[in-house]
């Protein structure tokens, strides 16, 4: 499962990509020199994590929040809409845990002592799951996680689906939850998920069930505030219990005065939510039952208008724990001698601008299915020079949809190196190798429309203009750099680029396809900045004729049969094959990844891979403690 996420420029710790001074060793090849955490190196990082010391404190620790990221839906079923690492990983996850946590530091794997289960016993030819509940996890009031948790909500999360695909931002038509032939509960602690067809085990762990967050169902599960608790199995009842957690969702400004809210699973109980700002205040919960330090801190998140904001909060010391933007790396020495630690590493993930295939505003929809055009966007983008010149040498160039950093076992040859380099000439010379009159500084037309060799491509008529628009997240200094860089050497090769400004949360809700059907000829190209990669890095859901996780509806039959052997074969070199051939086809116009940097107060101390977590998009405060 995928998340959205906007460009950030943390400065501290390994949340999503390691930023550093180009003179630490930044390169194209990913992240700068060998960090340590613990003394260990980490290949691709930059910076230090000192080892745990002094004796824990509990205070109240703040945590900066990237400009228009903050988290605007508290319910563990995120929509399509909502499908934000500012939803789940730094706000829900800290209330209610999923099935399986899957971040260590910057290793993508599972994690069994942060997961609520343990690992899934597979038979019947890999159709069958036996899950199996950790008995140390319970509900803040006390009662047990049970298999019956995890029973219910795969019961909403089918009620919500029915009412509408884009309710769970997980669901794939024919996928889970539709490929359950049967769920058999055994005893509190034990669920059989019985598939129609076999899956490939790691995926379906990492991917589709770790990351079902289990609800409290003797909590939940009724369809009105007073109400009783009702028969869940039942789909009626299902149906109204969903759309009473939704409506109760929507409303912000009860997040933390709703008792709904309050039972959680998670290290954190929400005490306070503004509804304006995002800001946010969580306590620890007491009955918390996973690894955490003793005694727990509070959890403030704190958001800020600008990545200057935040920056100079760092600067005065008045943010505990803060990001480094990239246009502020050359200053991580100052950062460092006022009293922070400072870490950074490349996210799991990818950066990319979208193409939204149904478009048909100036037969864009058209122009976007061809290959020649993506690939002559892709010669357009100088990523060796947005690394030097807007990410201050803390970043890595990145040709695909597995990224160099963190390492991955998955990661194919032709991402290794760039397929299609930087070269304005190159992308001039494709588009009038299939039809385009090029007009450098001016706008190119189509001269020769059809479908044959050296012309236009089907869909595309005689006289139309290689103009459409790009809306991209302004709150990100360098996406704003990049796309004004791209625009500006398209333009040379004759290509017309609009470019407009929006924010992250109004594009993942406005500008997604299966989400905003209504808007599909409202935007050409958009960049809200990426998506974090599963630790099974399949690109199921995303990529895959229908996928939930569909941004601009791209479509490729040969893309949809590789996806489906990732997700259905045993061979790990299935999903290396598929990332393969997504780096010839650019389905998006993959980017470079800068390092996320984050820096902490030198008062502060706690397990490196809670700091570490960071650069993934994580936070895991339940291991940070204050030393006085």
């Amino acid at each position: 499962m995928r998340s959205a996420r906007p460009t950030m420029k943390l400065a501290v710790l390994v949340a999503a990509g390691a930023m550093g001074l180009a003179a630490c060793g930044g390169s194209s090849g990913g992240g700068g020199g060998a960090a340590t955490a613990n003394g260990s190196k980490i290949p691709g990082a930059l910076g230090s994590i000192p080892a745990p010391s002094g004796k824990p404190h509990a205070s109240t620790i703040t945590w900066a929040m990237s400009p228009g990221a903050v988290p605007n839906w508290i319910l563990p079923i995120d929509s399509s809409g909502s499908n934000s690492v500012y939803n789940a990983f730094t706000f829900q996850w800290e209330q209610w845990r999923p099935l399986y946590w899957t971040v260590n530091g910057v290793v993508p794997e599972v994690v069994p002592a942060m997961s609520l289960a343990k690992n899934p016993v597979w038979s019947n030819g890999d159709k069958t799951a036996t899950i199996t509940m950790n008995s140390n996890y319970k509900w803040s009031d006390g009662k047990p996680v049970t298999a019956q948790d995890l029973l219910f909500t795969i019961d909403v999360i089918k009620a919500a689906i029915k009412e509408s695909p884009a309710n769970w931002s997980g669901f794939v038509p024919g996928f889970f939850p539709q490929n359950l032939v049967s769920v058999q509960a055994k005893g509190t602690d034990t669920l059989v998920l019985n598939l129609k067809a076999a899956v490939n085990p790691t995926w379906f762990q990492e991917d589709i069930i770790g990351s079902v967050v289990p609800m409290p169902a003797h909590a939940w599960a009724k369809a009105s505030t007073s109400g009783k608790i009702l028969d869940y199995n039942s789909p009626a009842n299902a149906k109204k219990i969903y759309d009473f957690l939704a409506a109760q969702n929507k409303s912000v400004s009860t997040y933390a005065s709703n008792p709904l809210w309050q039972t959680v699973d998670g290290p954190y109980q929400l005490s306070a939510f503004n509804q304006t700002t995002g800001a946010f205040t969580m306590k620890p919960n007491a009955s918390y039952g996973g690894p955490h330090v003793t005694p727990m801190s509070t959890f403030q998140g704190v958001p800020f208008t600008s990545d200057a904001a935040e920056f100079n909060a760092v600067k005065a010391g008045s943010i505990d724990v803060g990001y480094i933007p990239q246009e502020d790396v050359k200053q991580i020495p100052h950062v460092k001698t006022s009293g922070y630690n400072v870490f950074g590493m490349p996210d799991f993930g990818m950066e990319f601008a979208n193409y939204n295939f149904k478009d048909k505003t100036g037969h864009f929809n058209a122009i976007a299915s061809q290959l020649y055009f993506r690939q002559a966007m892709a010669h357009l983008q100088d990523q060796d020079g947005y690394v030097k010149a807007f990410f201050g040498g803390a970043g890595g160039t990145a040709f695909g949809p597995i990224p160099a950093y963190p390492r991955s076992p998955f990661l194919p040859s032709n991402a290794a190196t760039n397929p299609y380099p930087f070269s304005v000439s190159s992308a001039v010379s494709l588009l009038k190798a299939h039809g385009w009159k090029v007009s450098a500084g001016g706008t190119d037309t189509c001269v020769k429309p059809g479908s044959g060799a050296g012309q236009c491509g089907a869909g595309i008529p005689a006289g139309t203009p290689l103009s459409f628009n790009l809306i991209y997240n302004s709150g990100t200094n360098i996406i704003t750099e990049q796309v004004t860089d791209l625009a500006s050497k398209a333009k040379q090769a004759g290509i017309h680029i609009s470019l407009q400004s929006s924010n992250f949360n109004f594009m993942i809700s406005n500008y997604i396809d299966p989400a905003s059907p209504q808007n599909v000829n409202k935007w050409a190209m958009m960049d809200f900045g990426g998506e974090t990669d599963s630790t099974y890095p399949t690109t199921f859901g995303l990529f895959n004729t229908g996928g939930s996780g569909q941004i601009g509806d791209y479509s490729d039959p040969t893309a949809d049969k590789l996806i489906k052997a990732s997700i259905s074969s045993s061979d790990p070199a299935a999903v290396k094959q598929e990332a393969s051939y997504l780096t010839a086809q650019q389905p998006v116009l993959f980017q470079a990844n800068p390092d996320i940097i984050w820096a902490w107060k030198t008062g502060l101390s706690g397990a490196p891979s809670g700091w570490a977590n960071l650069t993934q998009y994580f936070a895991t405060p339940e291991y940070w403690y204050s030393k006085k």
